[in-house]
């Protein structure tokens, strides 16, 4: 699991808020089909919206559950939505360039 500071997360859910989900968690919650679909949206994306149209109440623990799996960040949760991050393998992929730590905000 990625581990992102405040300004980090900020900047990620700042960039996320134009995006529509590109995943939904529905009636039956966290299931391998839509772990597959997060990493691949991930892969294509490096930053996704997922809706919680169903388990909501367990939003975050599905986020946290997707993250440790993937080895992604939840950048935030915001209503029924998590906000989830991981940076291309390679660095010429990366189009998400996170704020360098220790710079002053």
């Amino acid at each position: 699991m990625i581990e992102l500071n405040g300004k980090e997360r900020k900047h990620l859910r700042g960039l996320a808020h134009h995006l529509d989900p590109r995943v939904h968690i529905g009636k039956h919650g966290l299931t391998e089909a839509v772990v597959e679909e997060v990493d691949g949206q991930l892969d294509e994306h490096e930053l996704i919206k997922i809706k919680f149209v169903d388990h909501k109440r367990e939003k975050k623990e599905i986020a946290d559950e997707l993250a440790r799996r993937l080895h992604a960040a939840v950048a935030g949760t915001v209503g029924h939505l998590a906000i989830l991050y991981r940076p291309a393998p390679r660095a010429e992929r990366r189009r998400i360039e996170l704020p360098r730590r220790g710079d002053a905000a």
